[in-house]
């Protein structure tokens, strides 16, 4: 069975106008439009539908069944267009700064407290974050970035927002379950792994001379944010990042049972065209972050 051509837009708004308001010429007016040219769009969709919407009398109009069952499907249907257009495309967003990063940078630096701290500071302005697990392409994606790495990265303009240490965190749980007194206790622990960064488990314990901790053993995961998520939970001792762990230590939700801290080769920064921001909204939003990693602000 073929299926019936779907009318033109403008057909539609003319139907739902005037069935909504009983009146060719009040919808006219709605919609910027001449009687006439609501009573020929009309015309052209019961022409198209083989169906009469409307009983046309002398000074009113009614609904026919047909009509009255047809209205509030095409009423939802433009509704629904209306809202999504101006919450894609509304005056918001002319304010609005895209942000690509990582979830755990998005999960836990730039997380409640400091995303209030912003809003306070630039309520006109709206963020719509984007996150991915790796960073490493060169080609830009939205007004900003945030990638970890070595800053290495060719075409665009980078500042760096972290100067990060590595070392091994745990929940206040786990260690009440078994304690850690020295390095070489992380033997009888499970040691969780995040796939992607050059330094690991093999080089912190390495770094700390721990001579009876296999690096091999323990889960592997792609995403920082689940392995501090499990950690958080009491399950296992992950590498804690300096920057991305600072608020749970502080807290108490997390903890760190030694003091050896290996310096990490890779760290968190700021990538934007290199021409500079075209958005005005994303200049404001990258000086917050620069003050509230280094203090910092981006050059003029």
């Amino acid at each position: 069975m073929k299926n019936k051509a779907l009318p033109p837009l403008n057909w539609l708004r003319s139907f739902e106008a005037a069935a909504r308001l009983l009146s060719f010429t009040q919808a006219a007016n709605e919609l910027h439009m001449t009687q006439g040219a609501i009573s020929q769009q009309i015309k052209s969709l019961e022409a198209q539908l083989n169906t009469p919407l409307f009983k046309r009398q002398a000074r009113s109009i009614e609904l026919t069944e047909e009509g009255l069952a047809y209205l509030p499907i095409v009423h939802g249907a433009i509704q629904k267009l209306m809202i999504a257009t101006n919450e894609i495309f509304g005056e918001g967003h002319r304010k609005q700064v895209k942000i690509r990063g990582s979830m755990a940078f998005f999960s836990y630096w730039l997380n409640a407290r400091r995303l209030t701290s912003f809003q306070a500071e630039h309520p006109d302005i709206n963020l719509q974050l984007n996150t991915d697990i790796w960073l490493r392409q060169e080609e830009m994606a939205g007004d900003l970035e945030i990638r970890w790495g070595k800053g290495q990265w060719t075409g665009v303009k980078v500042e760096r927002l972290s100067r990060d240490t590595l070392f091994p965190v745990c929940s206040p749980a786990l260690l009440a379950r078994q304690p850690l007194r020295q390095v070489d206790d992380l033997r009888h622990h499970e040691l969780l792994h995040v796939m992607g960064y050059e330094e690991g488990w093999g080089e912190w314990l390495q770094f700390a001379e721990a001579t009876r901790v296999n690096p091999s053993e323990g889960m592997q995961f792609d995403t920082y944010a689940c392995v501090l998520h499990l950690v958080e939970s009491g399950f296992g001792v992950a590498l804690g990042r300096l920057s991305l762990v600072e608020d749970q230590l502080r807290d108490g939700t997390l903890i760190a049972p030694f003091g050896q801290r290996l310096p990490s080769s890779e760290d968190f920064y700021l990538v934007y065209p290199q021409e500079g921001f075209s958005n005005p909204y994303a200049r404001r939003f990258a000086d917050w972050l620069l003050s509230n990693t280094s203090g910092r602000s981006l050059p003029p």
